[in-house]
């Protein structure tokens, strides 16, 4: 760090020089951006084919096959396909564990309605926000029209 003495006004003051501030400012840039674009990455256990599921496994997927089709948005849709609850009870019946879990496992990822549209604007404010106090430090005018 170097140390300069600035006149201002009838009085010194001094001004701290950082001689790497520029490399540093891109250096952090592009992390963030690089960090902003990455890929969201999901982890979790791998069901095995060897276990077979027991009872309260086969219950507990049932339910949760059951709240989706009590969505109202799940129920519109089968409803203008012409399902009624009875045939989709009946059918839900003729389902294996195997298949009812498989169903259930797919439910979970299952994302609807849902982006990632907020993260990636608030990913760009953030960028944005950065660079400008970044020239701003850098002794560059920010004028925005």
């Amino acid at each position: 760090m170097l140390l300069t003495l600035i006149r201002r006004k009838k009085r010194e003051v001094k001004v701290m020089e950082i001689p790497w501030i520029k490399q540093i400012s891109w250096y952090l840039v592009i992390a963030m951006f690089i960090i902003a674009i990455a890929p969201k990455a999901e982890a979790g256990f791998a069901p095995s084919e060897i276990i077979a599921l027991s009872q309260t496994d086969r219950t507990g997927d049932l339910e949760t096959i059951q709240q989706v089709l009590e969505g109202k948005a799940v129920s519109e849709r089968l409803a203008q396909l012409g399902l009624t609850r009875d045939e989709i009870q009946g059918r839900m019946s003729q389902l294996s564990d195997r298949q009812i879990h498989q169903v259930a496992l797919q439910l979970d990822d299952l994302k609807v309605g849902k982006s990632d549209a907020l993260g990636l604007v608030v990913a760009v404010l953030v960028i944005a926000i950065l660079v400008v106090i970044l020239l701003n430090i850098s002794g560059h005018k920010v004028v925005l029209t």
